[in-house]
């Protein structure tokens, strides 16, 4: 098959049928996130109680990493509003990035979490600490606020793969890193009850690595959008276009974005020199409209040219 793949046709296909319209998307996004924010908070509270009352360490770092989820959501919700502004004189583009953006605080705090868990273990580890007090209630709302954790990580990853949101994305891999601290943690009491008592100041510094972990995978994703990388294979969309009728050549071929949600293509198309101005622009509405409608992109733009135009032509081979 020509062109971009059967794949991305129907990842396209699948989020136009889900999100709808740009607007209608982000004012989703925003209600999702708002749920999130209530539920994390109702986490964070519960396990500031318990480690508060069992004096964990490693139980305090938990709740402020769910505290931090809480202000994330905060910062992603503001993000959104922000991105969901049209483009104006300043922003041509649109404002879709102030999204990325948003994803990229959520790293920043994942770091600080991470320095002040590690901080506070070696610290134990140096000094010592007083003996924590574990019992049934402890486990037991640990264990509930693992299972919330469970639910909004997955419901929150559902709609980020169908929105295609990088904010929900992001979001839902910091909520699925709290679910695997949650189980750390639990596992580490168990060991603190079982008699090692530097396990709480161990776990603390295992959970600021699996915290790194994840704000890793943000940036992996994240980054290429904010520095303009490419959005396909030039050669892919030469391919496409290059099977359209009337187009003869494709040169200087650009795209940058996610497909799916906030992409843009220009590029140049010869087309025969004797076609009139009328039905040379013809030919490139027309690629513009199946590159918007079939491919996932946002915006193109398409410059007409004769052949012997110069300019780098890209090989679709």
């Amino acid at each position: 098959m020509h062109g971009l793949g059967i794949r991305e046709a129907q990842k396209v296909t699948l989020f136009s049928s889900v999100r709808g319209d740009g607007t209608s998307t982000r004012k989703f996004i925003r209600r999702v996130l708002s749920l999130v924010l209530v539920a994390n908070l109702l986490v964070a509270g519960a396990k500031m109680f318990i480690g508060w009352r069992a004096g964990s360490l490693a139980v305090l770092g938990d709740a402020a990493h769910s505290g931090f989820d809480s202000l994330n959501n905060v910062i992603a919700l503001l993000a959104i509003r922000v991105a969901a502004a049209p483009a104006d004189d300043e922003h041509p583009y649109g404002h879709a990035k102030f999204e990325t953006i948003g994803a990229l605080a959520v790293v920043s705090f994942l770091s600080i979490t991470a320095f002040e868990l590690v901080s506070g273990g070696i610290s134990r580890l140096l000094t010592g600490g007083s003996a924590l007090r574990l019992d049934t209630l402890t486990f037991a709302i640990l264990g509930g606020t693992l299972i919330v954790n469970v639910g909004v990580a997955g419901v929150e990853a559902w709609f980020a793969r169908r929105l295609d949101s990088e904010i929900l994305k992001a979001d839902a891999l910091h909520t699925a890193t709290d679910v695997w601290i949650t189980l750390a943690v639990l596992g580490g009491l168990g060991l603190v009850a079982a008699g090692w008592e530097d396990a709480d100041a161990w776990l603390a510094i295992a959970v600021a690595g699996l915290i790194c972990f994840s704000g890793f995978r943000v940036l992996r994703r994240t980054v290429p959008v904010l520095v303009d990388r490419r959005a396909i294979d030039a050669r892919r969309i030469v391919r496409f276009v290059g099977d359209l009728p009337g187009v003869r050549n494709v040169r200087d071929v650009r795209s940058r974005g996610r497909l799916g949600s906030h992409a843009n293509a220009e590029l140049t198309v010869v087309v025969d020199e004797l076609l009139t101005v009328a039905e040379g622009h013809a030919i490139a509405d027309e690629v513009e409209r199946r590159l918007i409608a079939e491919r996932g992109f946002e915006a193109v733009v398409v410059h007409v040219e004769p052949p012997d135009a110069s300019g780098p032509v890209i090989e679709a081979g």
